[in-house]
């Protein structure tokens, strides 16, 4: 695992007069983290569903980390097409253009691209974004006097900015793990890069996902779906995500009250998902999560994708949360797997000696895409009908 006994140092004197405590939470999640019995690579039964201890221990704990998912050149791709990606970053929250004056990447975006947020800030604690599901604010530390003055958060609708991402929604093997948990009919949901920098990385308060299905007559543990996120470079407990395990089962948790009964954001029980470089989480999101500003030294770059039940998102209307709120039928639920049809075929290109993942309703269908200059076209602004529930 990544030695982060320097970052946690480092984080913890952002936090003044806290600073021990957060010091002794940091280092006494890590350990929680790293004794559950939720981590290895990815295994099926002879049938192809997925390693029955590896479905208990997702069912049990709310997250599992399928450790070395991605192969070193699939990392290396995902680094390399990042460090490209960003030279066509706007230069900030309210810019259309490069560094070097070039149109940005999302200039003409019709669907929301990047979120920002000032250093180490929490953009969406105690607001009533996105449906005010991050009830609370995270401390936000002070910067040094040379951060700029907006950072990138999150990158939305990544697909069509990221070959690299595109390429890695396809890998076979995490594919499999979707049709496994969520049935061959499985739909998609959305897909972002979060982007936590050393020294600058914002925070995001604690939450839960999910706003359709609280309330069903038929609420589970999986009908809100669930995301991956394929680490670049790993994750620890400075600048990844921490996750309360086992809070997927119980319903819509008051956070407000919750932080209060334990007398701060250093919620009792949580702990950090910890990763190497190639680990791929499956996260589900119900469980209650967030994540501190990045105080410490190393970066976390994550690829996020998430994937519902069919029969969770079909005749569903929408959270509008990630996209504007419509009645999900199967024309939209087709139009928005465009994106993994795509995927799968520049997949292949990349890779041709693997064996391609094989989507049932695209079989059903008899569907069939190309990958080439016009399908990137067609990718703009499909994050506009993400699957949001």
């Amino acid at each position: 695992m990544i030695d982060s006994s320097k970052s946690i140092e480092a984080c913890a004197a952002y936090y003044g007069n806290d600073a021990e405590a957060m010091k002794n939470y940091l280092l006494e999640g890590e350990k929680r983290a790293l004794n559950l019995k939720n981590r290895g690579p990815i295994s099926f039964e002879n049938d192809g569903s997925l390693a029955s201890n590896i479905r208990q221990a997702y069912s049990k704990y709310g997250f599992y980390i399928f450790e070395g998912a991605l192969s070193d050149e699939e990392v290396r791709d995902i680094k390399d097409d990042i460090k490209e990606l960003r030279s066509k970053f706007p230069t900030g929250p309210e810019s259309t253009i490069t560094a070097t004056g070039e149109p940005a990447m999302n200039a003409n975006s019709k669907s929301l691209t990047l979120l920002w947020s000032k250093p180490l800030g929490d953009p969406l604690g105690g607001t009533e974004l996105a449906n005010g599901r991050h009830q609370i604010k995270m401390f936000e530390p002070e910067a040094k006097e040379d951060a700029p003055m907006a950072v990138p958060l999150i990158l939305l609708g990544s697909l069509q900015f990221s070959d690299a991402c595109l390429r890695t929604y396809a890998n076979p093997n995490i594919l499999r793990v979707a049709e496994s948990i969520n049935g061959k009919d499985f739909a998609p949901f959305n897909e972002a890069l979060f982007i936590k920098e050393p020294g600058v990385g914002a925070a995001v308060s604690w939450h839960q996902d999910g706003v359709t299905h609280w309330d069903n007559e038929n609420f589970n543990e999986d009908i809100h779906g669930f995301n991956f996120m394929a680490q670049a470079y790993g994750s620890t407990a400075v600048n990844g995500v921490w996750v309360m395990p086992g809070t997927h089962k119980t319903g819509k948790i008051d956070i407000k009250k919750l932080v209060e009964e334990t007398g701060s954001e250093r919620l009792e029980g949580a702990v950090p998902i910890v990763c190497n470089p190639g680990d791929v989480v499956i996260c589900n999101r119900q469980i209650l999560h967030g994540s501190f500003p990045n105080c410490g030294f190393e970066p976390r770059i994550t690829v996020n994708f998430g994937f519902h039940k069919r029969s969770s998102v079909l005749g569903t209307k929408g959270g509008g949360i990630h996209s504007e709120s419509q009645v999900f039928d199967e024309k939209v639920i087709e139009r928005r797997s465009r994106a993994m049809g795509y995927a799968i075929e520049a997949r292949k290109q990349k890779y041709p000696s693997e064996a391609a993942y094989s989507y049932q309703p695209f079989k059903d269908s008899g569907s069939s895409f190309e990958w080439n200059e016009q399908s990137r076209k067609d990718l703009k602004d499909y994050n506009l009908e993400d699957l949001s529930i």
